[in-house]
């Protein structure tokens, strides 16, 4: 089954942080895609900090990770460096933990000045993890993600997130496609003119139907408010 997982490295489940998770998941299953969720915050703590990848909170996230094709990764950024909840659920992955897939980096700071933490902090792990490929993610000051429920994110930050969605729907699409391809052709009912992954004209790139990107992007700024 293919499927996106998002990990949350809050502590806490009101940040801003966990409000550019949850827009995101939002947009996906939008998209029509399958999300599913991982708090950090909600693992056991002894299990993190002993890195028991048998304890069954980990071996469960563990897996979760495992199956995905994409990964969402959403942190607040505290004295230049993402949060050590995150660090710490990143070092029970494998050193391929990340291999195959695409993922894309979240991240909240009071001051621009923590903006680099996702480039040179942050991306560098989930490279060396084996992601397969990095968007280039979002990064937020405190004032353009509001806290409260209800209150809209900044325009801007919520058409880069609507653009990261765009990409990570995209290759999900694709990957299913993939997937399904041998059923397909077993059954005699694939088109052979076209190539696994090609357009079938269904949309933008062919992958989407009916959420095609220009389709979200009209209810964009209404799911931001």
């Amino acid at each position: 089954m293919t499927y996106a997982v998002t990990i949350s490295g809050s502590p806490s489940a009101a940040s801003r942080s966990a409000r550019l998770l949850r827009f995101v998941e939002s947009e996906l299953v939008g998209a029509g895609i399958e999300v599913r969720r991982i708090d950090v915050r909600a693992l056991s703590p002894a299990a993190l900090l002993a890195a028991d990848a048998s304890h069954d909170d980990l071996r469960y996230a563990l897996a979760q990770v495992a199956g995905a094709q994409a990964v969402v990764v959403a942190t607040p950024v505290y004295k230049a460096a993402y949060s050590g909840l995150l660090k710490a659920f990143l070092d029970v992955l494998p050193q391929d933990g990340l291999a195959g897939k695409l993922v894309a980096p979240f991240a909240t700071g009071g001051s621009p000045a923590h903006l680099l933490a996702l480039d040179y902090a942050l991306k560098p792990v989930l490279s060396a993890l084996g992601a397969q490929h990095i968007l280039r993610g979002v990064f937020a000051v405190d004032q353009q993600v509001p806290k409260e429920e209800g209150a809209a994110l900044d325009a801007a930050i919520a058409d880069r997130l609507g653009a990261n969605v765009d990409q990570l729907s995209q290759w999900l699409h694709e990957r299913e496609v993939i997937r399904q391809w041998p059923a397909r052709a077993a059954g005699g009912i694939h088109d052979s003119s076209r190539a696994p992954g090609a357009p079938n004209g269904n949309g933008p790139g062919g992958l989407n139907g009916p959420n095609e990107p220009n389709a979200r992007s009209a209810n964009r700024a209404t799911l931001a408010a």
